[in-house]
Formats: structure tokens, sequence, C-alpha cells
């Protein structure tokens, strides 16, 4: 039965929802008065000479557009126990890290109860339209979630990533009750201490709920993927430990054995069906539909650097549909996925106009000396690129988080937005201007001679080696399998020819950009990197592969270099 810790009513949430959306210019200086009143006293926005004023003229007048490095020792300063009111008026008492896969280290980022606020309102939001296209029953939801360990920070505030805090709050669980989406797994292995045993237990319990699970969620794409590619290599051993209710000894930490063993009961039965099922599978094409026939869709945030991940991800889902779950970062959320019968490729985000004050930044006007004005979140134009500025109840003011969007209409008066890149080129080496986004087309293309020989490409990531004269593009590659060498060579210039950047084309052209390199890496790399960010306190939850190898992120490049079996270069110029 469904715990009823409290009830939502979805109607009214939507209400809500329409209400706040039809006059969002005028929620957005409410929200942006609130936050400047409750934070009046903070000595950062003293320093800036606000003194007290609230209006949105003052604001932009006086505040200026901050990175995160310009108020890291503010947040260093709070971390390491000062409680005075220094980014806010009421004291942060938790640290959030990011996920560090960019730097190769985590930012600190404050947290506190409004942040938490948004989290669930958001996702009572999101779950309201998406019930509404596809209802799900009281049941439970196979959720690969995952918190991190938190620890102490020199000042004593616990610290840990943004979906480790969520998941401790109090908050959370009650909310997931309500909104029917209760996790099948105990508190243990979710909390558990080692990553690949919670992961394990995930999917047994799976398993012995399968009739129960309503839907298949994690935070992010690549955990479902990650999650069913163990599956393929442990099924026939969970199995086992179906038939005879004893659970593997791969799984030693004594906080989930006890945990699991009152779940787990001999069940012949059950063991004979889920190998019959797997056994009938080809090429595992609907694994998730067979093993949980009640599943109505299959949950995550699939845009962005998550998007690789989707064919893996729908030969899985077979029929079911993906959902791409809300639009947020470590440092707030910005927007809930009200249109959930969209495809990821083309999900849009409404912005939420009471959860922070948004401000846009036109990339249409870009290349000029002077930086363009932001315009407000009811200003901006469809079809136009912009990067968001933040200000929020946890002492972010006019912060830029980085991201690139395209408005792609509105909801009543609020954006809807498409998620496009990261702003940050991750690939220039002359006056070549590559993303995040060209890098994945370009891998995509050249994907596509792998999968004519049954192969694809399990992950990938890139680095600018400038040890070279001149300097040059490598893209890694994981493969599942071994293709032959004629077939790689053409891989290699296909990534080459791919990339339509004029700046890299004629760089190319003139070798003024040397020959693009694809090292392929033995199985497994990929994963040593997800363990590497793990031994650094990240959760697999909020882990994404980092599609770009700078020099800050050495520990990375030398698992990448030590593990290459075969290097080709381009003959595309």
């Amino acid at each position: 039965m469904l715990e009823k810790m409290f009830d939502i009513n979805l109607d009214r949430v939507i209400e809500e929802f329409e209400e706040m959306t039809r006059d969002a210019e005028a929620v957005q200086k409410e929200t942006l008065r609130r936050i400047l009143e409750e934070s009046g006293n903070a000595e950062y926005l003293l320093s800036l000479g606000l003194d007290g004023r609230t209006d949105l003229e003052s604001f932009k007048a006086h505040v200026p557009i901050v990175t995160h490095g310009d108020i890291e020792h503010y947040v260093q300063r709070i971390a390491d126990g000062d409680s005075s009111p220094i980014l806010t008026g009421k004291p942060i008492t938790i640290i959030s890290l990011s996920s560090g896969t960019t730097q190769g280290k985590p930012k600190y980022v404050p947290f506190n109860d409004e942040l938490v606020d948004s989290t669930m309102q958001i996702y009572r939001t999101s779950f309201a339209f998406r019930n509404r296209e596809y209802p799900i029953g009281c049941g439970k939801a196979l959720q690969f979630v995952y918190s991190s360990k938190q620890f102490k920070t020199k000042g004593g505030l616990n610290a840990g990533t943004a979906t480790t805090n969520v998941f401790r709050s109090s908050q959370y669980k009650s909310t997931m009750t309500a909104i029917q989406s209760q996790c099948c797994s105990p508190d243990e292995v979710i909390f558990g201490p080692d990553f690949h045993q919670s992961l394990y237990c995930h999917l047994l319990c799976g398993l012995l709920f399968r009739d129960e699970v309503q839907f298949v969620s994690s935070t992010f794409a690549h955990s479902i993927v990650h999650a069913f590619r163990t599956f393929e290599s442990v099924w026939e051993e969970l199995c086992g430990d179906i038939r005879t209710g004893v659970l593997s000894g791969r799984i030693t930490a004594p906080s989930i054995r006890a945990a699991m063993s009152k779940l787990l009961k001999p069940d012949p039965l059950l063991a004979d069906l889920i190998h019959e099922k797997c056994s009938g599978l080809t090429n595992w094409y609907g694994l998730i539909p067979t093993l949980f026939p009640n599943a109505k869709y299959v949950y995550g945030i699939m845009t962005g650097s998550m998007e690789p991940y989707l064919g893996k991800l729908r030969l899985y889902a077979g029929g079911l549909p993906l959902l791409s779950a809300d639009y947020g970062s470590s440092e707030g959320w910005i927007g809930a996925n009200v249109n959930p019968n969209l495809p990821p490729e083309q999900v849009t985000f409404a912005v939420l106009p009471n959860i922070g004050y948004f401000e846009f930044i036109p990339l249409s006007e870009r290349g000029g000396a002077v930086e363009p004005s932001p315009v407000g979140l009811t200003e901006v134009k469809v079809g136009e690129e912009y990067e968001i500025l933040v200000t929020n109840f946890a002492g972010l003011y006019r912060y830029r988080l980085g991201d690139v969007v395209k408005v792609a209409g509105f909801h009543n008066s609020t954006p809807e937005l498409r998620f496009i890149c990261r702003r940050n080129l991750l690939l220039t080496i002359n006056i070549d201007k590559n993303t995040e986004k060209d890098l994945q087309l370009s891998v995509e293309s050249a994907a596509k001679l792998l999968a004519e020989e049954k192969l694809e490409v399990v992950d990938f990531t890139s680095h600018v080696d400038l040890s070279t004269d001149p300097g040059h593009y490598v893209v890694f590659w994981e493969i599942n399998g071994e293709a032959r060498e004629e077939v790689l060579n053409e891989c290699c210039n296909v990534l080459d020819r791919s990339f339509v950047d004029a700046g890299y084309l004629s760089s190319r052209k003139v070798n003024a950009i040397g020959a693009l390199e694809l090292r392929v890496v033995r199985r497994g790399t990929f994963q040593q990197i997800l363990d590497h960010y793990l031994g650094l306190g990240a959760a697999v939850s909020q882990f994404k592969t980092p599609r770009c190898v700078g020099p800050a992120n050495d520990a990375v490049l030398r698992i990448l270099c030590r593990n290459v079996v075969k290097s080709y270069f381009s003959s595309a110029f």
C-alpha cells in the first residue's frame, strides 16, 4: 500500500502553476524583492552599495554579473565557519558540491532550506503534468539513486552533493510518497557505503517488486544505462539469489545485507520467470518492459551530455516512452518539464518564476567588444539563444550558470527553454570554437560506421593535445567489441570531417591544427573514471562523463592515456 504521509491535489498544483505563469513578470519582481529583503543585511550586498533597496533598477545598477570564481572566497568563509550574514541574511548551514567533472574538482555552492522547497515544487509540478499524460497507480518506482557521503567542512557544516542534500532532507521521502514515486529499495541501499553493492541491490529489489514497478528512473540517463549494462553481466547471479533466498557474497556491507535479508525469500518460480524472459531477448531490446510489465515510462535528465546515451536507453526501453526530467544544476532549479510528450531531443522546460530571479544574456549579439545587456524572463524572444543568470534565495546574485538555452516558446508568459549546451568552449586551439554539442554530433556521425558492424561507442571524451606542433584534437572511445582497422581509420576521418566550425575547417586545411587523433581505450576505462570521481566524494546520481579533459583534470587524463590500446590519425584533410 502507498504510505499516505500527505496528499497532493495534482489538479491544484497545475492550477497554481498556470496562475503563477500568467503574469511571470510581476512574480519575478516580487521574487527579487523577497530575495533582496531577506538578505538586505548580507555583507556582499552591503559592499555593493545596495543599502537595503529591493527594486529591480537598483539591483541592476549595483550588483555585478559574476562567476563562481568571483564569490568563491565568500563561500569558503562560510564553509570555514563564519556564521555572520555574508551572502544571505540567514546562515547557510549546508554546502553543496558540484559534480566536479568539468574542472576536475567540485565547487562549493551554498545550499539551504529554500532550495529544498524549490526542489519539491519542481518535483510536484512536473509530476502533475506527467501524471496527467501517463497516470500511474499505487505502486513503486525502480530508482537508481545513490547518496554520496556527507562530510564536515572546516567550520563544521555538512557538505555533500546537491542530490545527497536533497535525499537526506526530511521533505524528500514524504514528497516522493505523495507523488507516488516511492523507491522500491530500502534506505540502507540508497545510503549504502559502496555504489557497486547498492546498484546490485537496486536491481534485485526491482526484480522482487517487478509487478509493482510503475516507472524506472535516475537523476541522469547515464545511471540508468549503466545499471542495465551491469544487469547484462549479473542477471544470472540475481536469479540465483532469488531462487535460493540467499544474497550474493558480493554484498559485504552489513547495513545492506541486513536490510535485504528482510526482503529476500526463496522464490524459484520468480527466478525461473526472469531467467526465461531474459533468455528470450535479442540484443537486450525491450529489457525494461520485459522485466517490469507495469512500467509506464523511463524518467531522468536526458539533455546535454546525456544525449549520447539515448540510443542505448531506447534499446532497453523498447516501446516505453523516455521522459526527460527537469532542468536545474547544483546551484539551483530553473524549470519543469510540463510537456512530457516531447521526446528528449525536443524537450522544453517552463521556468518557474517564483523560485529565483532569472536574466538572460543574448548570444545572437555576441562578437562585439561589449557584452550585450541581460534581459528579463518575459523579455526573451522565441528562437533566440541566451546564457542564463541566476539570483536565488541561497546567496547567488546575477550568477553565470554557464548554460546556453534557446527559447522554444512560452507557457502563458513564462518562457519554455530548450537546453543547448554549456557555454564554455570544449575544444579550441586556434580560431576554432567547438562545443560539447559539436563533439557529440561528430561522434554520432562516426559511430554510424560502427553500428554497421554491430558495435557501439560505450562512452567518449576529448582532449586538446598541445604537446605536438601544431596542436590537435584527441577523441577517446570505448567500444563494446573489436572493430576492424579500416573501420576505425574511417571513423577517425569522419570525426575530423564532422567538425563543421569554420575556424576549425580553415585551420585544418592550412595545417594550423593537426590531424585529429582517435584513441581507442580498454573496456572498463570509463568505469575507472567513474570510480575516480566516487573516490573524490561524488555521487553516481550526479555523475556526468567529462566531455573534454583539460589541464586541471590531469588524473582523468592519466587514466585515459594508460588504457589506450589503439591510436589512429585522420587523413581527411
